[in-house]
């Protein structure tokens, strides 16, 4: 029976796919004026003697619709003839905005907005340019604009487009509020989010604007700081905003639900049973280390990262991971780890769209996944971080869609670009005296993921200007290329007895040698004056003089902190050496080593062990200069005036050759009804000593001590910080300084 009905459907079978795989003889397009035949054969990647089936019939569809040239579009088959009518979109003459006044702004939107003059109108694109304007007003600061649009039809099929828009008033963020079980105190929070309240100083930032936008990056960094802080289950349940009439802005309000701290527990690998483990060994040793340590999502990004480079290594094209997450006790995480093998797909094509600013060697640059190359999820997800990663785009998306070749897919990323410039400025003013800065960024210079930085920094004592030029990932070898110049005009004559002009310029690069391991090194040339005052001793005074130094200089920095911002946990190591190249005219060598610790012993209160030590020394005959003498930053060092410590050639303070010091901090959990206030207590100890150029002056080898208790305060004018110490033991000529404070803000 099956037979006999297998015999009778086969012909109806062949007949219907001959039916719909004919040969195109003949192509007929109707409806055209502006778009000529050839041209929609073009774009339907269509031609007589092409095999028709459905598939081919929806595809022409697709191609003809993505043109965004027509209105509609009809494709079908009639006796060999491919008919292929079509509705032409109308095309616009003129853009028109009415409600911007802003001349600059109107370039802006057009410069972005997809229906420019002389393109085709379409209702959806307008949908889009309308979500568009409101996000580019948004981050001005209008928060709530209207926006209708209007076309006036001309003949031919011609229209105006226009635009009418109502920005309404600006939406200033007058309060921000953290409510709920959110553990941590207000000043902590709000330095985490970007969004900030409006003060009347604050005349340059545009984060005290409302926006959509940065009110939801803000809930990210909420959520990711409350989870690589052990809060596995912590969510922003909410955020509302609500206009103060009396104060005529709007209250920003986070609504946090941190819950209990977590630990990591049992960490589970599922391979497939082809699979040789030993690629993966280095993963399972890191997750024995990782076992019942706090749950955090930096360890998780670690551990992705050790399966991306095992993909990269090209040991397993095809290789994926699935992270599964289980509590398994009230406060214990189980995470699951399956490597899996994905399909085996290869990457045909990769489009980029929405880049109208940035360079598209910028964005490919990022992208681990080649054409040609096997379509491995895990190197496309990492891709996709690393453009994001570049904070040059609003928002990246992407798609992977089926190609004609059954094993092969098309990768279409979309970004959208935002303002990449930035401008600040800050002030400052304390028991040391005031400071001023003033700086302007811009992350993409040229559409080309260039970052450049000029900042200039005025104190009692130095006025400092700098200029950098950073290329990252230059020539695709994961190494940033520095570019720097800089002047410094330092004035000590009151207190160290000599005066520097010095300028100069470097280059340098940057780049992780090694997991969480950096190494920067760099060439300076740099030209300085030094003067010395009309009481400096006749050795000091033969320092002055101009001189050409040529340094090479490196930093290694191993960091294995949990996190960057206000780490609980790990520590870093920093080791800096700067050597004279021309030893004719510097022959002095610079040696510094610095490393801290974090702990956090009780919930909350974190303690800090840090040590410092630097060496300046000459490798020949030649003195150290006095500009390049070492001295005890304040910071390691309270309960004593800046640099009025350490080794004196008369009245004058000369720095030393030696330095070193150990530091101990801890959080102190007191007030802590007081959200805006943080207290901490302190003990520092350090040493200044060595003098080269004179063997008969005193070189001041002594331990200085010093403990104390200082608080942070967020206040509404900015930050202001206070310390109180006591000196415990120093020299005769020191200098000592129980109280200090400064307060300082950005605009």
């Amino acid at each position: 029976m099956i037979k006999f009905l297998f015999k009778i459907l086969l012909p109806f079978f062949l007949l219907t796919t001959i039916a719909y795989s004919e040969v195109i003889e003949k192509i007929i397009v109707k409806g055209n004026n502006r778009v000529n035949y050839n041209t929609i054969l073009l774009f339907g990647d269509v031609n007589v003697g092409d095999d028709v089936t459905t598939q081919k019939i929806n595809k022409i569809l697709k191609n003809l619709y993505e043109t965004n040239f027509f209105d509609s579009v009809q494709v079908k088959l009639n006796n060999s003839s491919l008919e292929i009518t079509i509705t032409e979109a109308p095309l616009i003459n003129k853009v028109y905005l009415s409600g911007i006044k802003k001349k600059n702004v109107q370039k802006i939107i057009l410069e972005r907005i997809i229906s420019k003059e002389k393109s085709s109108f379409n209702k959806i694109n307008i949908e889009k340019d309308k979500k568009l304007i409101k996000g580019i007003l948004q981050q001005m600061g209008y928060f709530f604009p209207e926006i209708e649009t209007s076309i006036n039809e001309i003949d031919g099929n011609i229209v105006n487009l226009f635009f009418d828009i109502n920005v309404g008033k600006k939406s200033f963020i007058q309060k921000i509020n953290f409510t709920g079980d959110k553990k941590f105190k207000y000043r902590k929070l709000i330095n985490i989010i970007t969004s900030e309240e409006d003060k009347f100083w604050k005349f340059i930032s545009t984060k005290r604007y409302l926006n959509e936008e940065r009110i939801k990056l803000d809930v990210r960094l909420l959520e990711s700081y409350y989870k690589n802080k052990g809060y596995f289950n912590a969510k922003v349940s909410s955020e509302t905003v609500q206009f103060d009439e009396d104060k005529g802005g709007f209250i920003l309000t986070f609504n946090i639900d941190s819950g209990n701290k977590f630990y990591f527990n049992n960490f589970i690998v599922e391979y497939p049973d082809d699979y040789d483990q030993k690629y993966f060994s280095k993963i399972n040793e890191k997750l024995n280390d990782y076992s019942q340590s706090l749950y955090s999502y930096r360890i998780l990004e670690k551990i992705l990262k050790k399966i991306e480079n095992i993909a990269s290594d090209k040991q397993y094209e095809f290789v994926d991971a699935q992270l599964l997450e289980k509590i398994s006790d009230s406060d214990k995480v189980d995470i699951t780890i399956k490597i899996i093998e994905s399909d085996k797909k290869y990457v045909e094509r990769i489009n980029v769209f929405g880049n109208n600013i940035t360079v598209e060697d910028v964005i490919r640059n990022q992208m681990i996944v080649d054409e040609g190359d096997p379509l491995n999820n895990i190197l496309l997800n990492k891709s996709i971080n690393n453009i994001k990663g570049l904070r040059i785009f609003k928002t990246v998306k992407y798609e992977v869609v089926n190609s004609e070749s059954p094993n092969q897919k098309i990768i279409n990323i979309n970004v959208e670009e935002k303002p990449t410039g930035e401008i600040s400025i800050g002030a400052g003013v304390g028991t040391s005296g005031a400071s001023t800065a003033f700086g302007v960024k811009e992350n993409n210079f040229l559409g080309k993921g260039i970052k450049l930085d000029a900042n200039l920094q005025i104190s009692q004592d130095k006025i400092k200007g700098l200029f950098s030029y950073t290329n990252p990932n230059f020539k695709n070898t994961d190494r940033d290329l520095i570019y720097s110049i800089q002047s410094t005009n330092t004035d000590k004559l009151e207190n160290f007895g000599f005066k520097s002009n010095e300028y100069g310029a470097s280059i340098g690069t940057n780049f992780e040698h090694l997991e969480d391991f950096f190494i920067n090194p760099s060439i300076e040339f740099s030209h300085e004056k030094i003067e010395t005052s009309s009481a400096a001793s006749s050795l000091l005074k033969k320092q002055e003089g101009s001189y050409n130094d040529l340094t090479g200089s490196y930093q290694l920095f191993y960091d294995k902190r949990n996190q960057i911002f206000e780490p609980t946990a790990g520590f870093y190591s920093r080791f800096y050496q700067s050597l004279p190249i021309n030893i004719s005219e510097n022959q002095t060598i610079v040696n510094q080593y610095e490393v801290k610790a974090f702990y956090e012993y009780i919930p909350n209160v974190v303690g800090s062990i840090a040590i410092n030590l630097r060496a300046a020394n000459s490798l020949g005959d030649d003195d150290v200069k006095i500009s390049d003498r070492l001295s005890i930053p304040r910071k390691l060092l309270r309960g004593f005036e800046r640099g009025k410590v350490g080794p004196k050639d008369g009245d004058d303070y000369i720095g030393g050759n030696y330095m070193a010091s150990l530091n101990l901090v801890s959080d102190l959990p007191i007030f802590e009804g007081l959200e805006n206030i943080n207290f901490h207590s302190f003990y520092d100890m350090a040493n200044l000593w060595g003098v080269d150029y004179n063997s008969s002056i005193n070189e001041s080898n002594a331990i200085r001590s010093s403990f104390g208790v200082g608080a942070e305060w967020f206040t509404p004018i900015g930050p202001v910080t206070f310390t109180l110490a006591q000196p415990i033991s120093k020299k005769d000529s020191d200098k000592t300084e129980t109280f200090t404070f400064n307060i300082g803000t950005t605009f």
